[in-house]
């Protein structure tokens, strides 16, 4: 019973129902959506073999390296909510399953900088690649009006909560 009230709560809504059955069909698709890229992205964290936290230093230090930000301990303290200590521990053990490097800072001898390896990347990438296809294969099938039509209506919808529920 636990298990089902667990699933059941993905697709419950906090509001009132839509007002046609077609909307309604539209909102529970994009919960499910929601609670299907939350299991897929812990069923990648578990194939990582990192934790919660391990998983998200390295995809932050992953995404720091695309954008050519330099990225250091203290981002991971920030970034991760966890204590100097608890990033100390999670840095070392990313070292030393060889996900991560230390390298100095150019400019602050004192200071050092945290690099993702080839391997981790790999190892994060190759787990996320099934998951980002499905959605390319399935976009690509659409024609160009629905295919518009999905990106205008999510675009809008993501667009309205970031701006915090504004009409």
């Amino acid at each position: 019973m636990p298990q089902n009230v667990v699933r059941r709560e993905a697709v419950h809504l906090y509001s009132a129902a839509p007002a046609t059955e077609a909307a309604a069909e539209a909102v529970q698709a994009l919960l499910r959506l929601r609670k299907a890229e939350g299991n897929e992205i812990e069923r990648v964290r578990k194939a990582s073999g990192l934790s919660p936290h391990e998983f998200h230093a390295v995809r932050y230090l992953l995404q720091a390296q695309r954008e050519a930000r330099d990225t250091g301990p203290k981002d991971l303290v920030v970034m991760l909510g966890i204590s100097n200590a608890s990033v100390t521990n999670l840095i070392d053990r990313l070292e030393q399953i060889g996900d991560i490097e230390r390298v100095p800072h150019p400019h602050d001898r004192r200071a050092q900088l945290l690099r993702p390896t080839a391997a981790a990347a790999a190892k994060i990438e190759d787990a996320y690649r099934s998951f980002h296809q499905i959605v390319v294969d399935v976009m690509d099938s659409l024609n160009a009006a629905d295919a518009e039509l999905v990106a205008r209506t999510l675009n809008t919808v993501t667009e309205r909560l970031e701006k915090g529920h504004e009409s």
